[in-house]
């Protein structure tokens, strides 16, 4: 099959970067950022969040091309912060976010077990995601 293989799609090897910023030449505020072996999922996550930031006038992206795991995030600021530094926020925002996911999942999951517990049901657990895990560990096992 033609196929790539899936790893190659997101992990990164050690000579490629993952991040190349190009500040625009004529808007100082503004820069695309080409984000190595990604897609649309976190794409559209970023540009979802830099769209709430007040400072943000701009963000979107595009794929240049479907085979290839790439994606182009554009920016552009009112210009009292870098393009850069409003990613990174976003990118902080947005694994914020996701702690809280996975601890209300856990938390469900839990809930659930203890219910399932209490009315003499089997134990639900969490289907073996996750089970058996140091603290710490991933909740999806990533």
């Amino acid at each position: 099959m033609n196929q790539p293989n899936r790893a190659e799609l997101f992990i990164v090897p050690p000579e490629e970067k993952k991040l190349i910023i190009l500040e625009d030449p004529k808007l100082p505020s503004a820069a695309t950022i080409t984000i190595n072996r990604q897609d649309h999922t976190l794409a559209n996550l970023l540009r979802s969040e830099l769209l709430n930031n007040p400072r943000v006038t701009f963000a979107g992206y595009r794929v240049p091309h479907p085979l290839h795991p790439q994606v182009e995030l554009r920016i552009q600021t009112d210009g009292s912060e870098a393009p850069a530094k409003v990613l990174r926020q976003a990118a902080t925002d947005l694994l914020g976010q996701l702690d809280v996911l996975e601890k209300m999942f856990e938390s469900e999951f839990r809930r659930a077990a203890v219910e399932a517990t209490a009315a003499g049901e089997e134990d639900v657990g969490m289907g073996g995601v996750g089970e058996g895990r140091g603290e710490g560990d991933y909740f999806l096992g990533y």
